[in-house]
């Protein structure tokens, strides 16, 4: 596991984000990408995605590192509102 987590990290060198900060952790036998804001406002948490080990072993795994990246962001960003049409305000 100490190779894939070393792998990811090198591989996040080549990313460089002006208001996100990028990382990669272990837990329980799964590496896991972490996205933080480089100033983490007041209630905005931490996002972390889990990433699956044949992914990690692709011989594509450039590629679908970025594609998983580019979906987390999406992610991170949108579970950032506070407020959307859909929200369901108090009476």
């Amino acid at each position: 596991m100490p190779e894939l987590l070393a792998k990811v990290r090198a591989e996040l060198t080549r990313y460089q984000h002006l208001i996100l900060d990028f990382d990669a952790i272990e837990r329980g036998g799964t590496i896991h990408l972490v996205i933080t804001m480089k100033d983490l406002p007041p209630d905005a948490h931490v996002y972390e995605a889990p990433l699956h080990t044949r992914d990690l072993e692709s011989e594509q795994f450039a590629w679908t590192f970025q594609r998983m990246l580019y979906d987390c962001l999406h992610d991170y960003l949108v579970e950032l509102f506070v407020k959307t049409p859909q929200s369901r305000t108090s009476p």
